[in-house]
C-alpha cells in the first residue's frame, strides 16, 4: 500500500470550504492548469484519476477514508460528516484531534503510521464527546526521494462488533474456569474432596483468598461450615451468615469489618438443604466485576450438584450402617466401630463394657399378633435401649430380635445398674402389646466388661457376652448377668 507522490501544499481556506470529497480534486485541477509545466499535464490527470479510483474503492471497503500530509494534517475526509464532523472543519487540522482522549495516550496512531499496517485498533473522537472504535488499514505516502510526505487509509467501525466480542471472550473465559472445575472434580470420587477441588479451582480463577460452604441448617439447625479452602474464615463468618441470612437470593457483596471484600451466593438443593458459597478477597481488594459475579452464580450451580451428590453419599451410608426399621447400628456397623473404640480405649487404658440384649418371648408376640405389631415392639425395645446409654456409646440391633450395646470407659458396676434399669422398665413399656394374649415381654441381658492390657479381640469379647446372655436364658430369662471370666494378663 506504499505509494510514491509528488508533495503537495496544505489546502487554501478557500479549499477548505468545498465539499470534503471534491476538495483535494479542486486543489490538484488548480495546481495542474496554473502551476504544472504542459508536459505534466498528462501525470496530473492520471494522478486524479487515479486517486478518484482510490476514493471510490476505500469507501465501498470501510467507514472513513482519510490523507494526511507530511505534518499529519488532513488533506482528505471522506465521507462528510464523518463521526458526525464536517469534513471542512477538518482539513488542514492535525489529525490528533480525531483521536479519543489526549491526542498522543494512544499506543498506535493511524493516521502517522511508519509501515503498512491492517486491522489495527485506535479510539476516534465524536463531537458530542464519545468515541469509537475502529479498525484501520493505513500506509505511510513517500516522495520519490524516499521521504514519508504523508499517509492515506481506510477504517470501519468495529464498535459493536468489538462489545460482541468482548461478550463472546467474556463467556468462553468463564466457560474455561468452569470446564477446569469439572476437570477438577471429575479427578475424586468422594463428595468432600470433590467440593475442595472445586473451592480451590475458583479461589485460584477468581483471586479469592479463601472460599467456604455453610450450611445453613447444619447439627441442631445451626449454620455450620461444611466445607473450607484458604484462609481467612474466622474473620469473614460473621458477616457471611449475615448476608446468607437475609432473603436476598441473589450473589451480593460487602465488607467485613476487617475490610476483606465478601461475595456470597446462597443456593439450595433439590433436597431442600440451604446453604451457601461464601468467598472473600484481601482488605483494600476492589469489588467484583459483573462478570466474577456470573461466573461465582454458575460455580454455585456446581457446588450445589456437589451437595446433592453427598447428601446422597451420606444417605446410602447412613441406609448402608443402618437397620432399616429402628434405625439402630446395624451388626456391621456395630462391629466396625466397636473394634475402632477398643484400640482407643486401649491407648487410654480404660475399659468398655458390651451387653447383648434379647427381647423374651418375641416370637409368641410375633406369631400371635403378627409383624407389625411385632415391629412395634423392636421400635420401642430400639428406644428403650437409647435412653438407658449415653450418646457416644453405641446401640445396634444385631439381627431379629438380638440387640447389643458398646459403653465407653464403663465397668461392670455401671453397666449393671444400666441392666437393672432395662429389667424392670422393659415389662412395663411393652406390657400394652401383648393385650393379654402372650407372655409378657422381658429381656434377657448378659454383660462382658473389656479391661485394657489383656489383648482380647472383638470376637472374644462377643463370646463372652453372648454366652452369659443364654445362661440367663437357660435360668429362666427376664434377668442379667455378667461375665467373670476373660483372658489372662
Amino acid at each position: 500500500m506504499n505509494h510514491i507522490i509528488a508533495p503537495l501544499q496544505k489546502p487554501s481556506a478557500a479549499a477548505k470550504s468545498v465539499s470534503g470529497e471534491h476538495v483535494l480534486d479542486t486543489v490538484i485541477s488548480r495546481r495542474a492548469a496554473s502551476a504544472l509545466p504542459a508536459a505534466d499535464a498528462q501525470w496530473s490527470a492520471a494522478l486524479l484519476e487515479s486517486r478518484q479510483r482510490w476514493r471510490d474503492m476505500a469507501m465501498m471497503m470501510g467507514d472513513l477514508a482519510f490523507e494526511t500530509d507530511a505534518l499529519g494534517c488532513f488533506t482528505f475526509l471522506a465521507p462528510d460528516a464523518a463521526l458526525g464532523w464536517p469534513v471542512a472543519s477538518l482539513l488542514g487540522q492535525p489529525c490528533e484531534t480525531l483521536l479519543a482522549g489526549n491526542a498522543y495516550s494512544q499506543s498506535f496512531n493511524p493516521f502517522r503510521p511508519t509501515a503498512a499496517v491492517r486491522q489495527r485498533r485506535a479510539w476516534l473522537r465524536k463531537p458530542d464527546g464519545g468515541s469509537v472504535c475502529f479498525a484501520f488499514a493505513s500506509a505511510p505516502l513517500f516522495d520519490r526521494f524516499g521521504e514519508i510526505v504523508g499517509a492515506r487509509g481506510i477504517g470501519q467501525d468495529v464498535s459493536e462488533q468489538d462489545c460482541y466480542d468482548a461478550a463472546v471472550a467474556t463467556a468462553l473465559r468463564r466457560g474455561e474456569v468452569l470446564d477446569h472445575i469439572l476437570w477438577r472434580m471429575r479427578q475424586e470420587v468422594l463428595a468432600p474432596r470433590m467440593m475442595h477441588a472445586a473451592l480451590e479451582s475458583m479461589s485460584t480463577a477468581m483471586g479469592l483468598e479463601g472460599a467456604a460452604i455453610i450450611d445453613m441448617m447444619g447439627d441442631g439447625l445451626l449454620p455450620t461450615v461444611v466445607h473450607q479452602s484458604g484462609s481467612g474464615l474466622v474473620a469473614v463468618l460473621a458477616t457471611s451468615l449475615t448476608m446468607l441470612e437475609s432473603s436476598d437470593p441473589e450473589p451480593t457483596q460487602a465488607l467485613a469489618p476487617d475490610g476483606r471484600l465478601v461475595l456470597v451466593c446462597p443456593c439450595q438443593t433439590r433436597f431442600g438443604e440451604r446453604a451457601g458459597l461464601a468467598a472473600w478477597r484481601p482488605a483494600g481488594s476492589r469489588p467484583l466485576d459483573l462478570d466474577e459475579m456470573v461466573l461465582a452464580s454458575s460455580a454455585t450451580g456446581i457446588i450445589r450438584v456437589i451437595l446433592e451428590h453427598d447428601s446422597i453419599q451420606r444417605e446410602m451410608t447412613r441406609q448402608a450402617r443402618t437397620d432399616p426399621l429402628t434405625g439402630l447400628l446395624n451388626r456391621r456397623a456395630f462391629l466396625d466401630e466397636m473394634a475402632r473404640r477398643l484400640e482407643r480405649l486401649e491407648r487410654d487404658n480404660s475399659a468398655g463394657t458390651l451387653m447383648f440384649v434379647d427381647l423374651d418371648h418375641f416370637k409368641a408376640l410375633n406369631d400371635s399378633r403378627g409383624h407389625d405389631v411385632g415391629d412395634e415392639a423392636l421400635c420401642l425395645t430400639s428406644a428403650l435401649l437409647r435412653a438407658a446409654v449415653r450418646p457416644q456409646d453405641l446401640v445396634a440391633r444385631m439381627g431379629g430380635d438380638e440387640f447389643a450395646l458398646w459403653l465407653d470407659n464403663t465397668d461392670e458396676y455401671s453397666a449393671a445398674e444400666r441392666a437393672e434399669e432395662l429389667r424392670v422398665n422393659a415389662p412395663r413399656s411393652l406390657e400394652h402389646l401383648c393385650n393379654g394374649e402372650v407372655t409378657p415381654l422381658s429381656m434377657s441381658i448378659g454383660i462382658a466388661v473389656r479391661w485394657p492390657g489383656r489383648g482380647e479381640d472383638v470376637e472374644a469379647l462377643i463370646q463372652r457376652a453372648d454366652q452369659a446372655m443364654y445362661k440367663v436364658k437357660r435360668a429362666g430369662r427376664g434377668q442379667w448377668h455378667i461375665s467373670q471370666t476373660g483372658p489372662a494378663a
